[in-house]
């Protein structure tokens, strides 16, 4: 089992982003089958995205007070493709919400979890988290790129039976994970270079420092609302993208690709994270990430039926998601420590993923009807490009609040 530690982990980010891969391109796809209209999708969207709001901290709240991170993961995977049964159920709006809360309570149990469990085994290696993160955008490009082919085969009514089985899977790559002992050396089994710098977070004397007050320093509250603004951003892309490329004449496999070129870039991100954290301050990266994203979102609402500028625009999806996320990884582990680490986890899925997806999937659901595509994504560069004017401004600011965070 040591010997593999580094699959064994790469293993679960693999399968959980393969059912994020089946679904996040065609969910849409399919409710729109179901007769639903671009509204009631953006409000089914926010209404699913919303337990992030909850659910990731109550698990993980259980989790830190009884040290059990391996078996609340593991529930989690377990009951979310038997909870994801009850969308074959009457197919009208509430019950659809009903049976997409329903799973979606479990689902987000796993990543934040998971998340603390990987970063305890690579401690003192954090800037490894990339090389074992980047299976999870391998798995997502291979459920997106075999279901695009596959629904221009079939009827898109066939994507719940590909979406449980990927979740089967999923739930049994747990399994692999030992519930005990946390592999003493799995850093050894991650390769290291000579010219990797220190780990990207190390604990100080405030590390045992209370949940609620590290909520107080300037840096936390503008990390946490930039992540909020950055998926805000997100939501026309991940409700509505595939819907609006088919709208524009793509097929169906085309969609499927213009995705994962988009986490094929992510990948090669990931790849180099490591790098980039031993040379560039986390908050610079967040900074970045947050004005390509507006130049992304731009180049969408102007150029969608242009397929090479189409094409970059995917590219960038490397910055707007592969490194906002290992920045932001990198800053939840320096501002959350010791008992608060899987409270800070879950804050981050449930502000970010919670909140911010809710307010883009519901916000891009009503603009969607009253200004169209164009209008909606740009004002998707808009909210990405205050994220990124909030940032510059609290290091300039707070940067001396930002100098002792580092500390």
């Amino acid at each position: 089992m040591m010997a593999n530690a580094y699959w064994v982990l790469s293993s679960v980010y693999f399968f959980y982003f393969a059912v994020l891969g089946a679904t996040n391109p065609y969910w849409g796809l399919y409710l729109q089958s179901l007769g639903f209209d671009a509204k009631q999708i953006g409000s089914l969207m926010a209404i699913f995205i919303a337990t992030k709001l909850v659910a990731p901290n109550l698990w993980s709240y259980w989790a830190d007070q009884k040290k059990a991170h391996v078996s609340v993961m593991r529930l989690g995977a377990v009951l979310t493709p038997l909870c994801f049964l009850t969308v074959y159920l009457q197919q009208g709006f509430w019950s659809m919400a009903v049976a997409m809360v329903l799973y979606s309570f479990f689902w987000n149990a796993i990543l934040p979890q998971y998340e603390v469990i990987t970063l305890k085994a690579i401690k003192g290696r954090e800037e490894r988290y990339g090389q074992i993160r980047l299976w999870g955008s391998v798995g997502f490009i291979a459920a997106v790129a075999s279901l695009g082919w596959l629904l221009d085969q079939v009827a898109v009514t066939w994507l719940p039976v590909s979406i449980l089985s990927v979740m089967t899977f999923m739930a049994l790559s747990t399994l692999m994970i030992p519930a005990g002992k946390i592999w003493p050396d799995v850093e050894a089994k991650i390769p290291a270079s000579e010219s990797d710098g220190p780990p990207v977070n190390k604990r100080d004397s405030r590390q045992e420092e209370g949940f609620w007050r590290r909520l107080k320093h300037p840096p936390v509250f503008v990390f946490l609302l930039s992540v909020i603004l950055m998926q805000v951003s997100h939501g026309p892309y991940y409700t509505f993208f595939s819907i609006y490329m088919e709208g524009v004449g793509y097929s169906r496999s085309l969609i499927g690709l213009l995705w994962s070129l988009g986490v094929m870039a992510e990948v090669v991100l990931f790849a180099i994270m490591h790098l980039l954290l031993t040379r560039f301050k986390p908050e610079i990266l967040l900074l970045l990430s947050l004005v390509l994203a507006a130049l992304r979102w731009l180049m969408v609402a102007l150029f969608a039926d242009e397929l090479m500028l189409l094409l970059a625009s995917q590219l960038l999806h490397a910055a707007t998601f592969g490194s906002f996320h290992a920045a932001s990884i990198a800053l939840v582990q320096r501002f959350f420590t010791g008992k608060t680490a899987g409270q800070g986890q879950a804050l981050y899925s449930s502000l970010g993923y919670g909140v911010g997806g809710a307010l883009g999937a519901w916000g891009s659901g009503l603009l969607w009807v009253s200004i169209g595509a164009q209008g909606s994504y740009l004002l998707a560069c808009v909210a990405a490009g205050f994220g990124a004017a909030l940032v510059l401004w609290s290091l300039w600011i707070h940067r001396c609040y930002w100098a002792e965070e580092k500390q």
